[in-house]
């Protein structure tokens, strides 16, 4: 008996407005808060399905040292990515940090805008209350920024990165 192939799962319709996304992107960025020093990171995210009207999503970040080396690691998530209609778009993120947030928005060609709707933090989690983050495909790779409201301060700056798809 031979090894049998599955064919690839077609991508679910309400998808289509998201299906850009899809694979695996890799790059670095930069990040920095008002209570932080900046610093240098890379990024891989993946994107992936399974033929239901959502994308899952996994990201890892670590610090990189002034050559590009990677020192340590830093911040990771995972979530889902719901495809709504009119383009709508909601996505739920949990971080090891005990912080759970969903995000609500919308995709406008390659572009998407998000802002928080709820966040939920454990008793142990840093102070953190909202965020918005960007994201759009530019010259076929995918550039986004991350604002976030913590530590007593309002939406400020804190990450963004270029990543070019891998796979």
């Amino acid at each position: 008996m031979g090894v049998e192939h599955e064919e690839p799962v077609p991508v679910h319709p309400d998808l289509e407005p998201i299906a850009f996304l899809l694979g695996r992107w890799e790059g670095a960025g930069v990040g920095g808060y008002p209570t932080i020093e900046s610093f240098n990171f890379g990024q891989e995210i993946e994107f992936g399905h399974n033929g239901k009207p959502f994308l899952t999503y996994v990201s890892r970040t670590w610090l990189l040292d002034q050559d590009g080396n990677r020192v340590k690691p830093l911040a990771t998530e995972s979530g889902y990515w719901r495809a709504q209609p009119d383009r709508q778009l909601e996505v739920l993120l949990a971080h090891p940090t005990g912080v759970v947030e969903i995000y609500v928005g919308e995709v406008v060609f390659h572009k998407i805008d998000l802002q928080t709707d709820v966040v939920a933090r454990t008793t142990t989690a840093k102070e953190y209350t909202a965020g918005r983050r960007l994201y759009g495909l530019v010259k076929g790779n995918l550039m986004w920024a991350y604002d976030m409201a913590a530590m007593g301060r309002p939406l400020t700056s804190h990450m963004s990165a270029e990543l070019k798809k891998v796979g």
